[in-house]
């Protein structure tokens, strides 16, 4: 999985903010989104997003899956990736 061609990305202390360049159109991603999205296009699946997220904030790990798939379908949705996890 890939961030669309159009889309940059800026690191904030909050998270990552991602502008989408043919719209203009911007989003904020906390730390969590962060991480889903590094994950994403480093090339992790999402079950070893999903396990890291687990871990580093204490969840279950199958609520974790749920939260990553989440993140993921509002990305999707907004164009700002693209491609296969």
């Amino acid at each position: 999985m890939r961030l669309h061609p159009d889309v940059i990305t800026a690191e904030t202390e909050d998270g990552t903010v991602l502008l989408h360049q043919r719209t203009g159109r911007y989003w904020q991603l906390n730390t969590t989104g962060t991480t889903v999205i590094t994950g994403l296009t480093s090339g992790d699946s999402l079950d070893e997003i999903a396990h890291r997220m687990a871990e580093r904030y204490g969840l279950p790990a199958e609520q974790a899956r749920r939260d990553v798939e989440a993140v993921v379908r509002q990305l999707r949705t907004a164009r700002l990736v693209e491609g296969a996890p």
